[in-house]
């Protein structure tokens, strides 16, 4: 671990926040056939980050053989992140973890699983983000933003303001290049204020993946998401 003060970089892949999508079992449920079948159907509609998220994981090699055939659906067109589990990332060849604040340490997290990993951190707070300068991660995500039904969340959201505050505090201790992303409660009609606001993308799960697919496939959904973020990173330009 890199002594406190110095610079840790993060891994060797750039990271695209534009569409990030999450494969919460509790909300799409724990069958991995449908679990695959829903993240090779995000990335063709222009998904450009998977995250498995299982809260509570009572049963570790049921979670891994889910996160192998998510892996084997996408087959490299996106990377496949895991949330808070270091070990099952590496036992599956996952691209990298999540981390939330009370997770593993991100520079054990990186001296684990490797530079060329992806390592992304959740923040709360602008004090949590003035950390960044020392933590070896590749991208935050900053939230919750909004209420949101998809986690138990005992933090009040810090709304468009508090998203702003705590991006531009992240992006003093880390310079432009770390990207931002914004989670909890984002839906296709509050992508645009969200990407205004100052992120670099968004982490949509219910948007995503909550309805049921019979009623509107989640490849158009993405399509729908990923066009309104394109347009709105276009319209609001280079983050200053």
């Amino acid at each position: 671990m890199a002594a406190i003060g110095k610079v840790e970089t993060g891994g060797a892949r750039a990271v695209d926040l534009r569409l990030y999508g999450l494969l919460d079992v509790g909300v799409c449920g724990g069958d991995g056939d449908a679990l695959a079948r829903m993240a090779a159907e995000a990335v063709a509609g222009g998904c450009t980050l998977l995250q498995y998220r299982e809260k509570d994981i009572p049963d570790a090699r049921a979670a891994l053989v889910r996160i192998r055939a998510i892996l084997a659906a996408v087959g490299g067109r996106a990377p496949v992140l895991v949330n808070d589990r270091v070990d099952l990332a590496l036992a599956a060849g996952a691209d990298g973890v999540h981390l939330g604040q009370g997770d593993l340490h991100p520079s054990d997290a990186r001296r684990l699983m490797g530079a060329g990993a992806i390592i992304g951190l959740t923040l709360k707070t602008g004090a949590q983000a003035d950390e960044l300068y020392r933590l070896p991660v590749d991208y935050a995500c900053i939230g919750g933003v909004f209420a949101t039904t998809s986690k138990d969340n005992p933090d009040p959201p810090v709304g468009l303001d508090g998203f702003g505050r705590i991006a531009f505090r992240a992006r003093l201790a880390r310079g432009q290049g770390l990207p931002l992303g914004a989670i909890a409660g984002i839906t296709a009609e509050n992508t645009s204020p969200v990407i205004a606001a100052g992120a670099d993308g968004v982490a949509v799960i219910t948007a995503l993946f909550g309805q049921r697919s019979e009623e509107v496939p989640v490849r158009q959904r993405a399509r729908d998401l990923r066009g309104r973020i394109d347009a709105a990173l276009e319209a609001r330009g280079p983050v200053r």
